[in-house]
């Protein structure tokens, strides 16, 4: 049935779990209750029941879309054709673009309070973080093949830094209240990112 859902999704549920995302930044998973969602879209909690049967239903959903649409815009900016520094600047100002149009999505890079909610959640929040990784990582090693990035240090390590930049950012950006342009920033440190893991022999 879940399944089902996620690949019909409708532009009510989407709505919904929009909604759902804005009360999980703003104010973490206790702020997210059926009264509060219901309030906040100015719905009565039995219209909010009509498309989930629950609050877990709501945030396994939007975790599941968030995956989903991060998939797809990768194969979608991604080509064959980019350098390896190009696909690596790629992924990072897709995913500042994304959250500049959807700030609302950034608990997605942080999964505050989802983690100890349950196991079904915490599946979707490790999907989110392998479908990056999945993407990012072959970019990482081609380029340490390539003789382009460091070999000094591992790909996983790499890719463990390069992830912890994003995700600082991000969380810089969120405690500014969204009060500085994402996507300056960002190119700044995908600039930083890519002076610290050039081969500097190169």
């Amino acid at each position: 049935m879940y399944t089902t859902m996620i690949r019909s999704i409708s532009d009510r549920q989407l709505e919904i779990i929009e909604a759902a995302g804005k009360i999980l930044t703003a104010s973490g998973l206790s702020g997210l209750t059926i009264k509060n969602l219901a309030k906040e879209m100015k719905f009565s909690e039995s219209a909010i029941y009509r498309h989930f049967e629950s609050k877990e239903e709501i945030i396994l959903t939007l975790l599941e879309y968030l995956a989903k649409d991060m998939e797809d815009r990768f194969l979608r900016v991604i080509t064959e054709e980019q350098s390896t520094e190009e696909k690596f600047i790629t992924i990072f100002k897709s995913q500042f673009s994304f959250f500049t149009e959807n700030p609302h999505f950034v608990v997605a890079v942080f999964s505050d309070g989802l983690i100890e909610e349950s196991q079904k959640i915490n599946e979707k929040i490790i999907r989110i973080m392998s479908v990056k990784m999945k993407h990012l990582m072959p970019i990482i090693k081609e380029g340490q093949n390539e003789n382009i990035f460091t070999n000094s240090v591992s790909t996983e390590d790499l890719l463990n830094i390069v992830m912890g930049t994003f995700r600082l950012q991000i969380f810089k950006w969120r405690v500014a209240n969204f009060d500085f342009d994402i996507r300056i920033k960002g190119d700044h440190m995908i600039e930083s990112l890519l002076i610290l893991i050039r081969n500097k022999s190169n």
